[in-house]
């Protein structure tokens, strides 16, 4: 049988430092097994990630996103891009998170560096796949992402 994994400062500081040193700005610590069906995550985030829009197709792909420490802004999309919601989620604030429904196009920009998100959604894991990212956003990687990132912050000013 697993032991409790708790979700205490130590875990939040491991991630932040973690997260701080990865070239992505962000890290993961699974609370799951791959085999389970409800995949659980607190994720440690930077202002240097970009976590460019995307939507999960599948009917079973619904998300829960709830921040921990530090703010995130959230943007909601419709199928052309234009922003439907956004909504800042700050722990401790007004609103803590979301539960997005299949097919909801969202991005994410982390306004305070070492900010923690837990995630929880059915597994097992899928990269997003064809037809889930955003057309009209550049993907990681790719030519554009700091000006489409610097937009996303913008829309939190």
């Amino acid at each position: 049988m697993r032991k409790p994994a708790f979700m205490d400062q130590a875990l939040f500081g491991a991630l932040a430092e973690k997260a701080a040193a990865s070239p992505r700005g962000r890290q993961h610590h699974n609370f799951h097994e791959m085999e389970e069906p409800c995949h659980r995550m607190a994720v440690g985030l930077q202002t240097s990630t970009y976590i460019p829009p995307h939507r999960h197709l599948k009917d079973d792909k619904a998300e829960a996103l709830v921040v921990l420490k530090g703010r995130l802004g959230l943007l909601i999309f419709d199928e052309q891009g234009a922003v439907c919601d956004k909504r800042v989620l700050e722990a401790g604030g007004d609103c803590l998170g979301v539960d997005l429904a299949p097919g909801t196009y969202h991005g994410l920009v982390v306004l305070e560096d070492d900010s923690i998100l837990f995630e929880c959604k059915s597994g097992p894991y899928r990269p997003v796949g064809e037809g889930e990212h955003a057309y009209w956003a550049p993907r990681e990687g790719e030519d554009g992402v700091a000006q489409y990132q610097a937009w996303m912050r913008a829309q939190f000013d």
